[in-house]
């Protein structure tokens, strides 16, 4: 199973950046902060709901249910998990390929910097930074 959870990550990952072009950051509003809601629970249909995007759904299994959804802040992962172990474990495999994680319980929606604030607007949630993908590790000048 282990072999399956690492795939469904990277591949969404890979999915996601492949739709956002591997974006950089937009600006930043500290303002945001404080205007943050309770974290969102429910379906994904329900959290799909919340941020106004018909899901996508690419992925419906026992363990995790995982779309592709579009609203007007952008273009963005978001998957449901059946464990908050399993929800874990993928996070920190896909945090491998780079990205920005919107984590409440049993939930994740996954983006560009500007669409996770957006939808951290929304959802509540906590915010995860993955591996930066735009460095280049043994690169010397």
């Amino acid at each position: 199973m282990r072999w399956t959870r690492e795939k469904l990550a990277a591949g969404a990952v890979v999915a996601l950046l492949g739709l956002t072009g591997c974006g950089g950051s937009g600006g930043s509003s500290g303002a945001a902060k404080d205007q943050v809601p309770a974290a969102a629970t429910g379906s994904l249909e329900d959290l799909a709901a919340d941020v106004n995007c018909k899901p996508n759904i690419q992925t419906d299994a026992d363990e995790i249910r995982q779309a592709i959804c579009t609203n007007s802040d952008g273009k963005f992962v978001l998957a449901t998990f059946a464990t908050d172990r399993g929800q874990r474990e993928w996070i920190n495999d896909a945090k491998d390929y780079g990205g920005y994680y919107l984590v409440g319980r049993k939930w994740v929606a996954v983006g560009d910097d500007g669409v996770v604030k957006a939808l951290r607007g929304k959802l509540g949630g906590d915010v995860e930074v993955g591996a930066d993908h735009h460095s280049h590790a043994g690169h010397s000048g």
